[in-house]
C-alpha cells in the first residue's frame, strides 16, 4: 500500500524559521474570505493570512496549533510556505485565541492609531508648507 501524500510546512518569521516539517497531511489557514484548508493534492495557490489560528496535522504528533498574525501563505507543489510577523506555538487551542485576540489584534489597533496619527500629522505638514507657498 502506499504511503498517503505529504506536504512540507514552512512557518517564517521575520527573523527565523518557526516549524518546518515535511510529514503535513493538511493546512488550515484564516483568511479575510474565512478558513481555507490545504491538502497535498491541491492546485498551487496563495492566500492573504489573518490574524487566528493555524492548524496542521502531521503524522507524529496529530493536530497541531499555531497561533499567527497576518501574513500571506503559499502553496506549491508539496510545500506550503507561510510567512507571519509573528506566531505562537501551543497545544492548549484556547490559550492560542486569547492570545491572537491579546497581542495580535490589539497591536493591528495600535497601528491603526499610529497611521492615523501620522495621516494627521502629513496632512499638517501639507497645509503648512501649501500657506509657506502662498505667503
Amino acid at each position: 500500500m502506499p504511503s498517503p501524500a505529504r506536504m512540507t510546512l514552512k512557518i517564517l518569521l521575520p527573523y527565523q524559521v518557526l516549524i518546518e516539517r515535511s510529514d503535513v497531511s493538511r493546512v488550515v489557514v484564516e483568511t479575510p474570505d474565512g478558513a481555507f484548508g490545504l491538502l497535498p493534492h491541491r492546485l498551487d495557490c496563495v492566500a492573504a493570512i489573518t490574524p487566528g489560528i493555524l492548524v496542521y496535522e502531521s503524522e507524529d504528533a496529530g493536530e497541531s496549533y499555531v497561533a499567527v498574525d497576518e501574513g500571506a501563505m503559499v502553496k506549491t507543489g508539496k510545500n506550503v510556505l507561510v510567512s507571519v510577523r509573528n506566531a505562537i506555538i501551543g497545544a492548549d487551542l484556547s490559550e492560542l485565541r486569547e492570545a491572537v485576540q491579546r497581542e495580535f489584534l490589539t497591536l493591528n489597533e495600535q497601528e491603526q492609531d499610529t497611521r492615523a496619527v501620522l495621516a494627521r500629522m502629513e496632512v499638517d505638514f501639507v497645509r503648512r508648507i501649501a500657506n509657506l507657498h502662498h505667503e
